[in-house]
């Protein structure tokens, strides 16, 4: 029992690791529309005000839907890293410190507002792959561990801080394909099966660790646009249409597993930005307005709008 449970604290804690990596990249991430396969975010307006530095760093000021804002001050350093400086709407600070070293690859060191340290620490073996070990703020280690196969293909290894393993192998299939076998500490396996077809598009079959099987089913139209189809392990179906406009821009229509409809209709301004509006399957809203700026960062403010009672 007691091996057991080490072995999911290990898995629980592999997550946590590249969650916690996560959390930083958050702060400057683009917000994605609901549509209809994603539970649907409260309702509000927020912002993202960006501008680059005389560095050409580039900081950001994020407002949420209660005024609350979170500051990112980017600034290169004399390698020619990028550092950051993140102030959360509470006060707190976390500290983002990279250095390169003599092979050329990015060291990282953060402190989290309560003054917790974590470390990355990247090295270029000789295959020119990246390995990296994690260490957290309570002295936990994660190390992950790449491996080029004959094929080309990049295996993986993560070791956890208590010693569970997990293997991401990689294979090369005769139409270029990459296919995969995830085994997680326990000895679970999820197996991806992909095919190129005819019009190149890749098709693939996910086999999880209890037997449940997953399709993706790819198609291109006469306007080039890629169309999807995807059935669940219980034979739900999900469909992706998507169609490209005039202006170039793709917009989409999907249709959920119990019939609902959500779309997401692109436009774009007189300043080149990319604005959409996406509808979701009880006619809820969301809004997402880019502007450019005269140092070619891009603002944006998303409003999400609850569908009516």
């Amino acid at each position: 029992m007691n091996d057991v449970l080490r072995k999911v604290a290990d898995f629980r804690l592999i997550t946590l690791a590249v969650a916690s990596t996560l959390s930083i990249t958050a702060a400057n991430a683009d917000a994605r529309p609901a549509d209809g396969r994603v539970k649907a975010q409260p309702s509000g307006t927020t912002s993202v005000q960006r501008s680059r530095g005389a560095d050409g760093a580039l900081d950001a000021t994020r407002t949420n839907r209660k005024g609350g804002a979170t500051t990112v001050d980017r600034y290169k350093d004399g390698s020619g890293t990028t550092d950051a400086t993140i102030a959360g709407p509470r006060g707190g600070v976390t500290g983002v410190d990279r250095t390169r070293g003599a092979d050329g690859v990015v060291d990282e060191t953060v402190t989290g507002p309560r003054g917790g340290v974590t470390t990355t620490d990247r090295s270029r073996g000789s295959d020119g792959l990246i390995d990296k070990t994690v260490t957290g703020p309570k002295g936990g280690v994660t190390t992950v561990d790449r491996a080029r196969g004959a094929d080309g293909a990049v295996d993986k290894t993560t070791v956890g801080p208590h010693g569970g393993v997990s293997t991401v192998d990689r294979s090369r299939g005769a139409d270029g394909a990459i296919d995969k076998t995830i085994t997680g500490p326990e000895g679970q396996t999820t197996t991806v099966d992909r095919t190129r077809g005819a019009d190149g598009l890749t098709d693939k079959t996910v086999v999880g660790p209890q037997g449940g099987v997953s399709t993706v089913d790819r198609t291109r139209g006469a306007d080039g646009a890629v169309d999807s189809t995807t059935i669940g392990p219980r034979g739900s179906t999900t469909t992706v249409d998507r169609t490209r406009g005039a202006d170039g821009l793709t917009d989409k229509t999907v249709v959920g597993p119990k019939g609902g409809v959500s779309t997401v209709d692109r436009t774009r301004g007189a300043d080149g930005a990319i604005d959409s509006v996406s509808t979701g399957p009880k006619g809820g809203t969301t809004t997402v307005e880019r502007s450019l700026n005269a140092d070619g960062t891009v603002n944006r403010t998303v409003t999400k709008t609850p569908p009516a009672k």
